[in-house]
């Protein structure tokens, strides 16, 4: 009876074993990281054990024959039809390690980041073939000659329009050491976006005297840029005595951070040479509260004594206006400005008794229309 008892275990056992038999699992010669480590993996048979040490599947409360009874059948093995290299569906070649196993959900995120990496974005601008007809599409359907007018008149309503404009960005009295002072600074135009007639005019006096100096500009102005015009044209001296004509030529424009940049040079009939820069800021307190620094200079290639001016830079004015706009064409303002003469100008203006340099009070209006 034991023989039979015997011989039906040992049916039992070896299904199990032969299922394992081509599966080799070297045994690692020092302790690494088990790369399963977190994964349920069954126990196999011990194939070492000998027929007496047969181990019993107790786990699997496998229960044994009854004495003429056949054995039951072995349970089915949980890696039955499954190949330990399959990755993806797919076996793994020979030679690879279990440890490189991997599966497409591990390694999702790099397959996306590969495609995300491999997709261009779309370029801005229309594309290169828009440019490639004719300039204008219309004539392709009526000829070039039947829309010759229409374009004209939407230049003109689109930007082609004439302006014209008054602005008295200065006008002033001046309260400091010497006598009180007046001053007026004017910008007036006409003409349109590229070309205009452009008329500038400046001077100052005395409330107690005549009038010290005066200028009057007609100028061309021609657009450069969206934000800057060339300026040439003539330039005439009122006061001081004698009267005299220049050629100028210039720069006025808007700068990057908004300065505003006016720059001229100055050829007089007498070959007397000037230049001059003014340039100012206008920063916004609030809505209606601006406060705008401004610098003038003037500078002089030789020295002209009959108008009191010496050679190299002849003169220097800083100063600050803080001006409250009612409306945006009207704003009241004022300030303080420094006024310096320098090198021989200040020396002309010592000698004929006057200060070289002073600290004046403003008070005024800028207004345009």
């Amino acid at each position: 009876m034991k023989p039979l008892i015997f011989a039906a275990t040992m049916l039992a056992t070896t299904p199990a074993l032969a299922q394992h038999g081509g599966h080799t699992m070297p045994m690692p010669q020092e302790p690494q990281a088990n790369p399963h480590a977190g994964h349920a993996m069954p126990m196999e048979a011990d194939t070492s054990a000998t027929e007496e040490e047969t181990p019993q599947p107790d786990d699997m409360d496998m229960p044994m024959p009854a004495e003429g009874e056949e054995a039951p059948p072995a349970p089915d093995d949980p890696h039955a039809g499954h190949q330990m290299g399959a990755v993806g569906g797919e076996p793994m070649q020979d030679g690879h390690d279990m440890g490189s196993m991997t599966r497409e959900g591990q390694h999702g995120d790099q397959q996306m980041e590969g495609m995300g990496a491999s997709m261009s974005l779309p370029n801005s601008g229309p594309p290169p073939e828009a440019f490639s007809g004719p300039a204008h599409a219309a004539d392709t359907i009526f000829g070039p000659a039947a829309l010759v007018d229409a374009r004209e008149s939407l230049r003109a309503e689109q930007g082609g329009f004439t302006t014209r404009g008054f602005f008295l960005d200065r006008f002033e009295t001046q309260i400091g050491e010497g006598a009180d002072s007046y001053l007026w600074d004017l910008d007036a135009w006409y003409g349109g976006d590229i070309d205009k007639l452009w008329i500038k005019s400046e001077g100052e006096g005395a409330f107690s005297g005549d009038l010290e100096d005066a200028e009057i500009q007609a100028l061309w102005s021609h657009a450069i840029g969206p934000f800057f015009d060339f300026q040439t044209g003539l330039r005439y001296d009122i006061r001081p005595e004698p009267d005299r004509a220049h050629l100028a030529v210039g720069v006025l424009g808007l700068a990057p951070y908004f300065f505003e940049i006016d720059t001229a040079a100055f050829l007089s009939d007498q070959g007397d040479f000037t230049a001059r820069i003014e340039a100012e800021y206008d920063q916004r307190i609030t809505q209606r509260f601006i406060i705008q620094p401004r610098i003038e200079a003037n500078f002089a290639a030789q020295d002209i004594p009959e108008i009191g001016m010496g050679a190299g830079f002849s003169s220097f004015d800083a100063g600050v206006r803080l001006r409250y706009e009612f409306v945006p064409e009207f704003g009241p303002y004022i300030g303080v400005e420094w006024q310096q003469q320098l090198g021989d100008t200040a020396d002309f203006t010592r000698a004929d008794g006057g200060d070289s340099g002073r600290v004046v009070a403003l008070a005024g209006v800028r207004f345009w229309f």
